[in-house]
C-alpha cells in the first residue's frame, strides 16, 4: 500500500492532468489510498467529572511513586493512582485506586494529594484514601503538555486510519470519500516528555508535613508552597490553605523542563542541556541562581551536602548518546562545578542518603553505592541488582522504596552490609 502525503497527491494529480487529459472535458479519476493519523479527543465535560474510587488493581504500567507515611502511592500511567497502605514495608496492601485521568505526578501535604488530571491540577481529600475526594480543580495549568481546545476537549492520542481518496485529474479536486476506515489505535497520549520528575530523595528536604517524591517528580512542596515544572515553567503555588492553591508566579525557565529538587531553600531544576538553581528566598517567585550546562540527555538531580548527583541518559525523548553519573560540586550554589563522571548503562532516577547512592541504571538493574568519597564511587559499589529494570527510587528511614517497569521492589538498608529484600508487588499483565 502507498502511503503518499496529501501535497504529493496533489502533485501527481496535476501531472497526471497535463500528461493524460486530452481535454478539460474528459473525465480522469484518480484513486489514492494512505494512511492518516485522526486525534482522539476527551471532551473537557468527561475530564471535569468527580473522580472515582474504585478497589485496588494489579500493577500494569507502573510510573512515579510518592510516599507519605503511612501510604505509598504509585501512579498508574494516565490512569490513576493506586494507594499502598506501607506501615509494614515487608507486607505492604494495596487498599484502593484513585481514578484520575492523565495522571503521572503526585505530591502530598496533610491530607491533601495534588495530582495532574491532564490539563488540570486537582488537590483531593486522602484523609480516607478509600473515599477520596476532589477539595479544588485549578484548570489549564498543564495546558503546555496536551493539545486542546474548548469545542473538542484534549488529544489524549492518535488512531491510524486507512484512507482512499478519489481525484479529479484534471483540476486536482477532490471528487469524494471512498473509505475511511479505522485500521488501528496507536493509543498512548500526544505525544510529551514522560522522561520527567524529582521531588524527592531524602526526607529531610521537606516539611514534615509534605511527603516524600522520586527524582523524577515535577512536583514538589517546600513549606506553605508548592513547586510545579512544567514543559517551560515554574509555577508556584501558595498551599498555607492546602485545599485551596492559589497561584502566585509562573517563571519561565526554558524548554523540555524535566524534574524538581528541593534543596537546602533552593530548587534544583533538571532540563536537557542542564541543571537549573533557583532560590527561594521568596518563595513566591523562585529566582535564578545559577545554572550547570552538559550535554544533551535526560537528567533527574538530587543533592546531600556539598555534592549534587546528576544521572545523564540517552533516548527517544532524550536526545543525546550520553549515559553517564555527573558529581557536582556545590558548596557555592552559585558557581557549580564539575567533580567527577562515571560512565553508566542508562541511567534513571536516583536516590542519596547520608552518603549512600542508589541509581537506577534502566536494563542494568538496581546499583547501591558508598558515595561517602566522590571521587571512588564507583570502587565501592554496596550491590547489584541486575535482574529488574529499575526507574525510580525513594530512600527513607533506612527503607528503599524502587518502582521498575517489573513492579514496585522495597530493601531494607539499615546494615549496608548486608542489604535485603523486603517486599515485591509485581507488574501483572
Amino acid at each position: 500500500m502507498k502511503k503518499l502525503t496529501l501535497s504529493l497527491l496533489l502533485a501527481v494529480c496535476c501531472l497526471a492532468a497535463l500528461t493524460f487529459a486530452p481535454s478539460c472535458s474528459d473525465k480522469c479519476e484518480q484513486t489514492f489510498t494512505y494512511m492518516a493519523h485522526e486525534p482522539v479527543y476527551l471532551s473537557l465535560q468527561d475530564l471535569r467529572k468527580p473522580i472515582a474510587v474504585t478497589a485496588p488493581r494489579d500493577l500494569k504500567k507502573p510510573g512515579k511513586i510518592y510516599f507519605k507515611a503511612p501510604y505509598l502511592l504509585i501512579n498508574e500511567f494516565h490512569e490513576g493512582i493506586h494507594v499502598i497502605n506501607n506501615s509494614n514495608p515487608a507486607s505492604p496492601q494495596n487498599i484502593a485506586f484513585i481514578e484520575i485521568k492523565g495522571n503521572v505526578d503526585m505530591a502530598v501535604k496533610n491530607n491533601v494529594l495534588y495530582a495532574d488530571n491532564y490539563v488540570d491540577l486537582l488537590a483531593i481529600d486522602i484523609t480516607n484514601p478509600e473515599n477520596a475526594t476532589i477539595l479544588s480543580r485549578t484548570e489549564n495549568v498543564f495546558s503546555d503538555f496536551y493539545p486542546f481546545d474548548s469545542e473538542n476537549g484534549i488529544i489524549t492520542g492518535y488512531n491510524e486510519v486507512e484512507r482512499t481518496e478519489v481525484f479529479d485529474c484534471n483540476t486536482g479536486g477532490l471528487f469524494y470519500y471512498a473509505e475511511d476506515a479505522l485500521s488501528s489505535s496507536s493509543g498512548g497520549a500526544a505525544p510529551v516528555n514522560t522522561h520527567t520528575g524529582n521531588s524527592g530523595g531524602n526526607s529531610t528536604n521537606n516539611a514534615p508535613s509534605a511527603g516524600v517524591g522520586g527524582s523524577m517528580a515535577r512536583f514538589t512542596l517546600v513549606n506553605d508552597y508548592l513547586y510545579i515544572v512544567t514543559l517551560s515553567n515554574l509555577h508556584s503555588y501558595n498551599v498555607a490553605t492546602p485545599a485551596q492553591p492559589q497561584m502566585s508566579s509562573v517563571v519561565n525557565i526554558g524548554w523540555n523542563i524535566e524534574t524538581i529538587f528541593p534543596f537546602k531553600n533552593h530548587l534544583l531544576i533538571g532540563a536537557p542541556t542542564g541543571m537549573f538553581v533557583y532560590g527561594l528566598s521568596n518563595p513566591a517567585t523562585p529566582n535564578f541562581v545559577s545554572t550547570f550546562a552538559h550535554v544533551t540527555s535526560c537528567d533527574p538531580v538530587v543533592a546531600e551536602g556539598n555534592y549534587a548527583y546528576v544521572t545523564l541518559r540517552s533516548g527517544t525523548f532524550c536526545q543525546g548518546f550520553t549515559n553517564q553519573l555527573d558529581v557536582l560540586d556545590i558548596s557555592d550554589i552559585n558557581n557549580p562545578t564539575l567533580v567527577k563522571t562515571y560512565p553508566m548503562t542508562n541511567p534513571h532516577g536516583l536516590g542519596i542518603d547520608n552518603g549512600t547512592l542508589f541509581i537506577c541504571d534502566g536494563d542494568a538493574g538496581l546499583k547501591i553505592y558508598d558515595a561517602t568519597d566522590v571521587y571512588t564511587i564507583d570502587q565501592h559499589q554496596l550491590a547489584h541488582y541486575d535482574n529488574i529494570n529499575a526507574f525510580d527510587v525513594i530512600p527513607y528511614n533506612q527503607v528503599l522504596l524502587m518502582i521498575g517497569s517489573n513492579g514496585l521492589y522495597q530493601y531494607d538498608y539499615s546494615n549496608l552490609q548486608q542489604i535485603s529484600l523486603l517486599s515485591t508487588i509485581p507488574v501483572k499483565p
